[in-house]
């Protein structure tokens, strides 16, 4: 279905959330939406990677990076593994690395930036866990949409 951010937050204005502007576009689908599954990252990709390798259902992979510019937590590999597996789109907070050829891709990323250094692998984070950031609080299960405009954050799914 076609959907345009701004239209979503006029007709649903005061029952959704709006975050606020700072994240750039990658992928090929400039436009995805789905229900929410959220990583806090820590600066290490080993939860995300489990995750993009795990179903994903037309769902959302939101990243909490902290908004940490110093190493990504998503490149080429977890991108291409994401989209393979049936996620509709990952959202960062921090950095993403290979975008070139994530760019080529059929998924929606968004980041606040690329830094060719990824972060640790650990096996630290945590995962279906409440976080925010950019004015929002991304919640588990909840409903997020992602346009050119922005990203819109609902507790119900609007369509």
């Amino acid at each position: 279905m076609t959907f345009k951010t701004a239209d979503l937050s006029d007709a649903n204005e005061g029952g959704v959330q709006v975050v606020q502007p700072g994240l750039r576009s990658f992928g090929a689908c400039k436009r995805f939406h789905g229900e929410i599954l959220t990583i806090r990252a820590h600066g290490d990709f080993s939860q995300v990677r489990e995750q993009t390798h795990a179903p994903g259902n037309g769902r959302v992979l939101v990243i909490d990076n902290d908004g940490r510019l110093d190493c990504a937590v998503l490149g080429d590999l977890l991108a291409a593994a994401a989209s393979d597996n049936g996620w509709a789109g990952i959202v960062v907070n921090g950095c993403i690395r290979d975008s070139a050829d994530i760019d080529g891709m059929d998924i929606g990323v968004k980041a606040l930036a690329t830094f060719p250094r990824r972060g640790s692998k650990d096996g630290r984070g945590d995962v279906d866990v409440e976080v925010e950031f950019l004015g929002a609080v991304f919640r588990p299960g909840e409903y997020l949409y992602s346009d050119e405009d922005g990203i819109l954050l609902s507790p119900t799914t609007l369509f």
